[in-house]
């Protein structure tokens, strides 16, 4: 008796760590277009170039590694 309150609790958990990872994606994707943005108006403008770079640089970055996550996610199910 006492495993079967658990278990559903254990789902809704999981459930909540499933919801909060696809907001942590979205943020993760729409941050690496921000970046390399802001950076590509750096470099080209010549306000800041070296800085410019960086942050395309960081910015690809971020997004490979967002993309990463995307295609092979933490499994979030009770075994």
């Amino acid at each position: 008796m006492l495993q079967s309150p658990i278990s559903d609790f254990m789902a809704l958990i999981s459930a909540y760590f499933a919801e909060i990872w696809e907001f942590l994606i979205f943020i993760g994707r729409v941050s690496g277009v921000v970046i390399v943005l802001i950076g590509a108006i750096l470099w080209f403008t010549d306000v800041n170039p070296g800085r410019g770079k960086g942050l395309v640089a960081s910015g690809i970055l971020l997004s490979i590694v967002v993309q990463y996550f995307v295609m092979y996610p933490p499994a979030f199910t009770i075994v």
